[in-house]
């Protein structure tokens, strides 16, 4: 049986209006979000610091996770395909939360190499 029009405009304005009421509780979770975004950079970079062999003070599994892990969120055909609203990425979030918990060890010894490393070049005359 066809959708009636008029139904479903009702249902996207109320989708609407929920998200307009819990604007606080969405506005809470950007920060989250923005931190995720921070960290995938954080993974990407370690990649290509290996890469480059400036920095290989990591054990393979964890950088092969790390590929891994960013490889899969580039993957538009998962288990969850991007393209449908909403829940598309949630799958990506999982692999990359997962990767992150693994590598936490990992990937703070990265960032303090990386702490290090700018240090020298901001005091280098």
């Amino acid at each position: 049986m066809p959708e009636n029009p008029t139904t479903a405009s009702d249902d996207r304005d109320l989708d609407i209006r929920r998200v307009n009421e819990r604007a606080d509780d969405i506005e809470d979770k950007l920060p989250k979000l923005r931190q995720w975004m921070e960290q995938g950079r954080l993974m990407l970079s370690l990649v290509k610091d290996y890469v480059t062999g400036a920095y290989r003070e990591v054990p393979y599994w964890a950088i092969s996770a790390t590929a891994l892990a960013l490889l899969y969120v580039l993957n538009p055909v998962d288990i969850l395909p991007d393209l449908i609203p909403g829940i598309g990425y949630l799958d990506d979030a999982t692999v990359v939360a997962f990767c992150l918990k693994l590598m936490e060890r990992e990937l703070d010894k990265y960032k303090a190499w990386r702490a290090q490393k700018s240090k020298i070049i901001d005091v280098a005359p």
